[in-house]
């Protein structure tokens, strides 16, 4: 079947116009604004990138997909690692979403991989979507995910394997490469690389990702929840009560945090079907609360089609 359209090689002086297509693809998709554009931007130079799988395609002269790959490994049970690839972002620009145009760049760049010798590739997002390109749940596979427990289905890690057998007698965990938290490690970066784009609002909005106070956890559910820079413009990553005009208000220890937090466990209960006590409530949030952005050392793919 003719197509208008064809997927090649990324050119570098394709990548300000790549950059800008994922901009586009991925603002306020899955949170308000978006950092693949960035993540992207820094790929190119990480020793996990994959220069022989950096795809764009082309319709009638203009750039309307991308997508890149990564090397990342599984941490054996047994003690070890063991090799499997990523990819991500891959998006199509909007104007061209929901006409197919992901899944056949995602499938051409897959029987790439493949005639690479890639045996086995693994990411983060949605079944219903991906099974179309041969996807299914991680844990079939016997593969867990990071911060999840061994046992866990988790509905959105999935893996393929390229080569029929790859993984067998693997069982390992799987962890976001780093590179794909490329905005939480250099956020100055981040804000300077934003910069050179014209400005675009931010915005919280029905289809994200349930969004969370990055401090204390509390769900960010419009707006006018979060908190405040100093030029009064919001700030998505954390509520109000935790941070306004540009600074926290209080200067907290994440062990603070979670003691102020808990002053708050009578009322949570009240919403709960099942109520947990103070020493339950503490051992959750500290399992939870270093994955919170204010509390981590940082260590993931992102689709838009």
């Amino acid at each position: 079947m003719e197509t208008d359209w064809i997927i090649r090689p990324e050119r570098p002086e394709d990548r300000r116009e790549t950059e800008t297509l994922v901009r586009e693809a991925f603002w306020n998709r899955y949170r308000p604004g978006c950092t693949e554009h960035f993540v992207l931007h820094r790929y190119r130079t990480d020793p996990a990138f994959v220069p022989e799988l950096d795809f764009v395609m082309e319709e009638r002269g203009r750039l309307v997909g991308q997508i890149v790959f990564s090397r990342a490994s599984l941490a054996l049970d047994g003690g070890g690692t063991f090799p499997v690839w990523t990819f991500g972002p891959l998006a199509i620009h909007p104007d061209c979403q929901r006409r197919g145009l992901g899944l056949a760049l995602l499938d051409h760049a897959l029987e790439a991989a493949r005639g690479m010798g890639v045996g086995a590739v693994c990411m983060e997002g949605a079944l219903d979507f991906y099974r179309h390109a041969g996807f299914d749940l991680a844990s079939k596979l016997h593969l867990h995910c990071d911060g999840e427990p061994p046992d866990a289905e988790v509905p959105y890690f999935l893996a393929r394997e390229l080569v029929p057998g790859f993984l067998r007698g693997v069982e390992g965990s799987y962890r976001t490469p780093r590179g794909y938290f490329a905005a939480d490690d250099d956020p100055a970066g981040f804000a300077a690389f934003e910069a050179t784009f014209p400005p675009k609002e931010k915005a919280l909005g029905p289809g994200q990702l349930p969004q969370s106070c990055q401090s204390c956890g509390m769900p960010l559910a419009r707006n006018e929840d979060c908190g405040t820079e100093a030029d009064g413009g919001r700030n998505f990553d954390y509520c109000k009560c935790c941070y306004a005009g540009g600074r926290f208000l209080r200067d907290f220890t994440m062990e603070e945090m979670i003691d102020h937090c808990a002053g708050f466990l009578d009322g949570e209960n009240k919403h709960l079907p099942s109520p947990v006590s103070e020493a339950q409530y503490r051992e959750r949030m500290r399992a939870f609360f270093p994955r919170l952005k204010r509390w981590r050392t940082p260590p993931g793919n992102a689709v838009s089609v």
